[in-house]
């Protein structure tokens, strides 16, 4: 938001008011002393984190809104950047021939592993390109990020059902009824936060459409779960 060509009232106020512009989906995971980026489809990255200042960046897949930021970053200079992957041989472009100081990691799905006091679980997903969301585990506080995906895989759905989740965010790209092959409409996200039981569920990866939807009934989403908006936070 605002669509390119679109004169509907939502995008005329976002053009009018940056508060409700939409981004590429993306979040930081911030730690206190450490910082992680899921996601790298903003363009000023480099602006956003000075050097040092981000341990690392998980990408859910290689889609350009997705990777996009990494383009730039990529021929910095300095200390190199971890940035956690799923294995997709294609990538984006050139960015895994020619990575600069990224340095990419390739996970396998399921496979948890230990990063600064975290438990982290890549959880495949449902996309056009090969996806994961991510289960991140401390001793207090579960969280999982779902982008982008349409419905669960059973295995991912078991995980997260047995995981008690403090917080959930998931793709959740179209209003209710409307088939999208890679990406939740609001009835599937609805449905899938009934199904793993999350204490707190937020909606990203909110596309115009469903901007609009929303705009028009307020209060129609149940107990426990928001639509997100840019610079959202959330604090455990």
């Amino acid at each position: 938001m605002p669509l390119y060509g679109c004169n509907c009232y939502r995008c005329e106020l976002a053009r009018l008011d940056i508060n409700k512009c939409r981004g590429p989906a993306s979040a930081l995971l911030d730690l206190g002393d450490k910082r992680y980026l899921i996601d790298a489809g903003k363009m000023d990255i480099a602006e956003q984190f000075p050097p040092d200042t981000l341990n690392g960046i998980f990408l859910t897949h290689f889609h350009p809104d997705h990777v996009q930021g990494l383009f730039h970053l990529r021929w910095g200079v300095g200390r190199q950047i971890p940035v956690y992957c799923p294995p997709d041989k294609q990538g984006c472009a050139d960015l895994l021939k020619h990575p600069g100081i990224l340095d990419f990691q390739i996970l396998n799905e399921h496979e948890l592993f230990k990063l600064d006091g975290l438990e982290v679980t890549p959880l495949p997903l449902i996309h056009s390109k090969p996806t994961f969301g991510y289960l991140f585990n401390d001793t207090n506080h579960r969280i999982a990020y779902l982008t982008d995906t349409r419905n669960l895989p059973a295995r991912t759905e078991f995980t997260l059902r047995t995981t008690l989740l403090d917080l959930m965010i998931i793709d959740t790209t179209e209003p209710p009824e409307v088939d999208n092959n890679n990406h939740n409409s609001l009835d599937i996200s609805l449905s899938i936060h009934e199904r793993v039981g999350a204490n707190r569920t937020v909606l990203t990866h909110i596309g115009h459409d469903l901007d609009t939807w929303l705009s028009e009934r307020h209060d129609c989403l149940p107990k426990g779960v928001e639509a997100g908006y840019d610079s959202y936070t959330v604090s455990l």
